[in-house]
């Protein structure tokens, strides 16, 4: 069973690190990643409140993988996460890259034929993901800082009952994501 198997990523030795056609940018990275530094979530130890959304998410859903990812400069590092063992993958490969580029969840019924993603290690190799879904999370600031995700290894579509609780799932995740805030200097 996949929940059981570790999930580890090489990079192709034909392809190097260009296997995706671009890499997506939010408009307003620099603010976007000063947000995430002030957060200092990054690298932090294992939580037990996202510990239990990751593992909430995966039975709700029923996929074998769910997690919430941080997207930094040049990775995504997970900050939750079930039924994988990485820790953290190239920013280049990330699903969550183009997921914090909006506000409302991306759902991809099938990577393998989504042009972003069909070429992708984490698509054409282990885990073999066909189906993604990345609910944008933003720091209390606003600014998109990672996601809640899921994949499966098989096609699927969410129903508009499935969409809602995603959402309400990652409201979750970043009310949990919120305690990692510094309280606001006194201004002088």
């Amino acid at each position: 069973m996949l929940n059981d198997m570790p999930i580890t990523w090489r990079p192709p030795e034909s392809r190097g690190s260009d296997c995706l056609p671009f890499q997506a940018l939010p408009h307003d990275e620099a603010e976007r990643l000063d947000a995430l530094r002030k957060l200092q979530i990054l690298d932090t130890p294992p939580d037990a409140g996202f510990d239990l959304m990751v593992r909430l998410t995966a039975r709700i859903f029923e996929v074998p993988i769910a997690y919430i990812s941080i997207v930094d400069a040049r990775r995504q590092w997970f900050k939750a996460r079930h039924g994988i063992a990485l820790t953290e993958t190239p920013r280049a490969i990330s699903f969550c890259s183009h997921a914090i580029l909006q506000r409302e969840p991306l759902i991809v019924p099938d990577l393998a034929t989504d042009y972003r993603f069909a070429g992708s290690p984490l698509v054409t190799g282990e885990p073999w993901a066909r189906f993604y879904a990345g609910m944008p999370l933003a720091e209390p600031g606003g600014k998109n800082v990672g996601t809640l995700c899921v994949l499966d290894t098989k096609p699927r579509a969410f129903s508009a009952r499935q969409v809602e609780i995603f959402r309400d799932l990652g409201a979750l995740a970043e009310r949990e994501l919120g305690r990692f805030a510094c309280p606001a200097e006194d201004a002088d």
